[in-house]
Parts: structure tokens; C-alpha cells; sequence
């Protein structure tokens, strides 16, 4: 799921609104041990959807 999830927000990352529900999907999909790796490569591969990463995944951390 972990490849899978990248694959996925590499072909939607033109889009931000879809970016985010898909990177948000993504990690409620995935083992907690993977969502971080997927987090630490988002922030790497898409720099201008950094505020976007950080923002979705401390909502999905506070559920």
C-alpha cells in the first residue's frame, strides 16, 4: 500500500484539494510505520504542499 499510496499522489499532486484527500486516505490505510515513511517522503517530494502534509496529518493524528 505504502508504493502504492505514493503512485497515487505523484499522479494527483497538481491538484492540491485532491492532493489532500487522497494523502489523507492514504494514511488512514496504512500501518502507522508506514504513514510516517509516506509523511517524511511527502514533505521531501512535494515542498510546496508542506503546510497541506503537516496540516493532515496532525488531523489525522488527533482522531
Amino acid at each position: 500500500m505504502y508504493e502504492f499510496s505514493k503512485k497515487v499522489l505523484q499522479k494527483v499532486s497538481f491538484d492540491r484539494e485532491l492532493f489532500k484527500k487522497e494523502l489523507s486516505k492514504s494514511i488512514k490505510w496504512l500501518k502507522k510505520d508506514e504513514a510516517l515513511l509516506l509523511k517524511a517522503w511527502c514533505l521531501t517530494t512535494f515542498v510546496q504542499y508542506k503546510d497541506v502534509i503537516i496540516d493532515t496529518y496532525d488531523k489525522i493524528s488527533n482522531n
